[in-house]
Formats: structure tokens, C-alpha cells, sequence
């Protein structure tokens, strides 16, 4: 077998981590061999997508709408993305020169990057991040700096955020509400970070994909509505986790028009063009009534308290979730030497499938946390409330006092 070493490749592909959310798969399949699996790892929504939604993709298609649109995006979805923006959030947007539809936010991200970044600036990420940004911040050839986010709130010492600002920083990646630690910043806490990109004149990079998944009557606030920071500011989001659409890949980004006309140049040889028929459905998307976002944050609401009472049962510790549809939790007391052993001995003998936490903080960190999607039909839940139940028992720790 040839090895990695033996072959030609660049340091950027040689430092980029294997995606440890989409290896958890194969604990999907060891756990498949030996009962019935839950899957709560990969954020895989359990519920269909809209039923005027999908008939709107299979309209466009049937009626051959299957080439190459706006290579910026469909200036119909731009329009209604603009309109989505003032009505939500008051943000005035012109969708012909400060919008670009993407492949997904994913490609968001990296196109932002692309377009602001040299090699050496250095892009700040709040820890833990999405595993994303790190493969993200290597392949613009930036250097990363971090900033903890802190237990048992995971807040941040705006004090520490301070020190890692300086004239070498070109950026700072917020993803809010926040995937995995599921916090929502406050207005002070992006006040903040709004204080020192002004004063650094950096940019904010803000993943915004779950912005509809805030609960406990908790506020989402796009930093750029914030005093100054529209002109410094690149919102990314998308149809994938609002509307049960994760595999049609439609993102898009919010810029300032000069950077925008640099980033389409970037998104134009890194993708061309987002699905057309796709794009077509993402207007009838944005163009659901009220109660349907109501009704998302009601039902989320519910999937999210069943599985933190099962995994509180199970005796894991956690921070019940503000947004997202992801649980962050602390296996210590369970015993496990690490969150490996603890996501292979829940796969292996429980057939529950998690995430173990290790990629979303820097490399080679040690971490007890796992990461469970609850955006599962309830008779998943409770069949993984059921599979869970034993762990107590089973766990090495098995004299729990909690």
C-alpha cells in the first residue's frame, strides 16, 4: 500500500483533517450489524421538507428549468433573500450587488475567506467551532487563533478576546447560534466583537445557518445590523437546516458591494452556479408565512427537552440548548477514558451513534464531550431514550453518584 508520505501532495491537503462528523458513519454501520441504530450524529433531519417547497423543485424541473441561471444566483431568490432580510431582521440588503448564491454556506465560508485573505492574516474562532472552519482557514493559508468558550455557559472573557486581536488579524468566524455548544450570543456579547473589528478593521464571518432555531424566547441578532459593521460584515446562511433541505445545497452571502464583486469571482471557478431548479424552490421557501418559523422553534422545543432528559437519565452532563438542533454533552462522569472510547462503546453495545467532540476544538485536544441531533421524529427519540437507559449500569463508572 503506498503511503500518504510516499506521495505528492500539497502541506494544505497534507494538514486537513478527515471530517470526523461524516467517519461517524462507520459506527453507523457497526452499530447497524449488532441491533437497531439510532443515528444522532450527522445533522440528518428526520422531518420532510415542505410539501409546497419540494413541488415547486419538481415543477422547475418538469417544466426544464435545468440550466445554468445568474452564475450570482437567481435574481428571483436574491429579491426574495433581500426581502426575508428587511422583514426578519429590518437589514435593508440591494440583492443585485451585495448578494451571491452559494453552494451551501460551506462554500460561503471558504468564499469569504478567499476573498479577504492572504496567506499569514490571522482568522480568530471561537472554541469549540464547527469542524469546518479549521480545514477552511487552511486552505486560505491563514493562521488560526483561538478563544475559548467557556463552561458551563460557554461565554467568552471578552478580556481574552481582546489580547488575540491585533494588526495581523483579518477576520473572526461567528457561528450563531453556535454549532456545537448551541449558544446564542447576546447583542452585548457581538457589541464587542463589533468594538474590536472596528478598531482592527477586520471583517466578521458569520455563519448564521441555524438562525431560526433560537429557543426560550431567546433573540438572534445578525451582527450586521449592528452600528458599523454592515461594511464589515459577510452573513452566510442557507436552506439547508431551516427548511429540511440539507442535500440540495443552496447557501448564500450577505457583502458589501465591493467585496461581493470580489467574492463572485471566486464563487464563479470554485462552484459556477448553484442547482437552478433548487433555487427556483428556495423563493417559495422564503416566502413561508410566520407560523411556520413559530412552529419550527415549538417542535424543535419539545425534540430538544426529550433527549436532554435522556441523556441526563443516561447520566451525561449538559448545557440545555439555546439554538441549533444540536446537544453538546459531558460524558466525565460515565468514566470513559476520552469522548472515542465513549462514542465506540455507545455504537458498539447501546447502537446510539454520536459525535465524539475532539474535532471541534484545536488539534490533539482531549475532550469528554459528545454531540447528539435531535432533529429526529419523536419515536427516534425515544427509541434512543430507550438504548440509552443501560448506560448507567454499563458505563466503567458504574458506582455513579449523580
Amino acid at each position: 500500500m503506498t503511503n500518504e508520505s510516499e506521495v505528492h501532495l500539497s502541506d494544505r491537503a497534507r494538514a486537513i483533517p478527515s471530517s470526523n462528523i461524516r467517519d461517524s458513519m462507520k459506527r453507523v454501520a457497526i452499530a447497524t450489524a449488532r441491533g437497531e441504530v439510532v443515528n444522532l450524529a450527522q445533522g440528518l433531519p428526520e422531518y420532510p421538507a415542505p410539501d409546497t417547497v419540494k413541488r415547486a423543485a419538481m415543477d422547475a424541473i418538469e417544466h426544464n428549468q435545468n440550466q445554468y441561471c445568474d452564475t450570482w444566483g437567481l435574481p428571483a431568490l436574491r429579491e426574495a433573500i433581500a426581502r426575508k432580510y428587511q422583514s426578519h431582521y429590518g437589514m435593508a440588503v440591494d440583492w443585485q450587488t451585495e448578494i451571491t448564491v452559494t453552494c451551501g454556506v460551506s462554500e460561503a465560508i471558504n468564499d469569504a475567506l478567499l476573498t479577504i485573505v492572504n496567506p499569514g492574516d490571522e482568522i480568530i474562532v471561537f472554541e469549540p467551532f464547527y469542524e469546518n472552519y479549521f480545514a477552511n482557514i487552511i486552505i486560505a493559508g491563514a493562521v488560526i487563533r483561538y478563544v475559548k468558550l467557556r463552561k458551563p455557559d460557554y461565554t467568552f472573557d471578552p478580556a481574552e478576546l481582546e489580547q488575540v486581536f491585533n494588526d495581523k488579524t483579518r477576520a473572526i468566524i461567528i457561528n450563531n447560534p453556535n454549532n456545537p455548544t448551541t449558544r446564542v450570543f447576546t447583542r452585548e456579547e457581538l457589541e464587542k466583537i463589533s468594538e474590536l473589528c472596528q478598531k482592527w478593521n477586520a471583517f466578521a464571518i458569520c455563519d448564521e445557518i441555524y438562525e431560526h432555531m433560537v429557543y426560550d424566547g431567546k433573540k438572534h441578532t445578525v451582527m450586521a445590523t449592528l452600528p458599523g459593521m454592515k461594511e464589515r460584515t459577510f452573513t452566510c446562511s442557507g436552506l439547508s437546516k431551516t427548511y429540511n433541505l440539507t442535500g440540495w445545497r443552496v447557501g448564500w452571502v450577505i457583502a458589501p458591494a465591493p467585496q461581493t464583486a470580489a467574492l463572485r469571482k471566486v464563487h464563479d471557478y470554485l462552484t459556477l452556479v448553484a442547482p437552478t431548479p433548487f433555487q427556483i424552490a428556495g423563493v417559495t421557501a422564503l416566502e413561508l408565512p410566520p407560523e411556520y418559523y413559530t412552529d419550527l422553534i415549538n417542535s424543535y422545543t419539545i425534540l430538544r427537552d426529550k433527549l436532554a432528559d435522556s441523556l441526563l437519565d443516561a447520566g451525561m452532563e449538559l448545557l440545555r440548548p439555546e439554538g441549533t438542533y444540536f446537544i453538546l454533552a459531558d460524558c466525565s462522569a460515565l468514566g470513559f477514558r476520552d469522548d472515542r472510547e465513549a462514542v465506540d462503546f455507545l455504537a458498539r453495545e447501546l447502537q446510539v451513534v454520536a459525535v465524539s467532540g475532539f474535532s471541534f476544538f484545536r488539534p490533539d485536544t482531549n475532550t469528554n464531550a459528545l454531540r447528539f441531533c435531535f432533529a429526529k421524529n419523536i419515536a427516534t427519540l425515544d427509541r434512543a431514550a430507550k438504548q440509552l437507559k443501560p448506560l448507567r449500569d454499563m458505563c466503567p463508572a458504574k458506582t455513579l453518584k449523580i
